[in-house]
């Protein structure tokens, strides 16, 4: 991003009056004096403007309660959504590490961070998910071995990979994922000749969604929870 670009974002001067700064010399980078405004920033530079830090670039971590009614992106001309339950600068960049379908409930991570995104998505890295499924019917314990063996979906060349079922109830159960195919959860299901109604993602890697956060609040994640990710 451009200095001057930089600066009208996050400060209340316009771009000519950012300019004027510049030629008096009241605008630093890394503590160096810059003479042009149209400089291109790297990302990770202090940027200061009459000795006031304006921001430190740093990437972006945050953990969201997805609630209903929800689309996972940042624009949709029908429906909201989730960059719109967010308070902070610069949401349009954030990109989101792991989409849920619009009637999924759950944890939703988003970042600014692509490489790290990139990581969590990659079918290569196997990157655990938990979902909480509640279904129309009632669960036969053979489906256990199934989804273990892997399920044949629709349309779909190879078998999913091996999945973990724990069956709680008639109706419910609990189901750990290794890759991310389209509508996985409930293609699984319906290969077995049964509906899921209710969808919710507990966990992504060692991520678990935070107890404490309702339906439409977020929060940072912190370090370990960062490195956790990829576990």
């Amino acid at each position: 991003m451009r200095l001057d670009k930089f600066l009208s974002q996050y400060t209340s001067y316009s771009r000519s009056q950012i300019q004027q700064l510049v030629k008096a010399a009241r605008v630093t980078v890394d503590n160096e004096v810059v003479r042009k405004a149209d400089i291109k920033l790297r990302g990770d530079e202090q940027v200061k403007l009459n000795d006031q830090l304006i921001l430190a670039f740093t990437n972006r971590y945050i953990m969201l309660h997805k609630p209903l009614g929800y689309v996972c992106a940042n624009n949709d001309s029908e429906h909201p959504v989730v960059v719109d339950l967010l308070d902070v600068p610069r949401k349009q960049d954030l990109q989101i590490a792991g989409r849920l379908d619009i009637d999924t409930t759950g944890l939703v991570l988003l970042t600014d961070d692509g490489q790290w995104n990139h990581r969590i998505t990659t079918p290569k890295q196997e990157c655990t998910k938990t979902y909480l499924i509640t279904t129309a019917d009632p669960i036969h314990h053979d489906v256990i071995s199934l989804f273990a063996q892997g399920v044949q979906l629709h349309g779909e060349k190879y078998l999913t990979r091996p999945a973990q079922l724990e069956i709680l109830n008639s109706h419910s159960a609990r189901l750990q994922i290794h890759e991310g195919k389209y509508h996985q959860v409930k293609r699984m299901f319906a290969a077995t000749g049964n509906r899921v109604v209710q969808l919710h993602r507990e966990s992504i890697g060692n991520i678990q969604l935070d107890l404490q956060l309702a339906p439409g609040e977020y929060r940072p994640l912190n370090e370990a929870e960062i490195r956790g990710a990829m576990q």
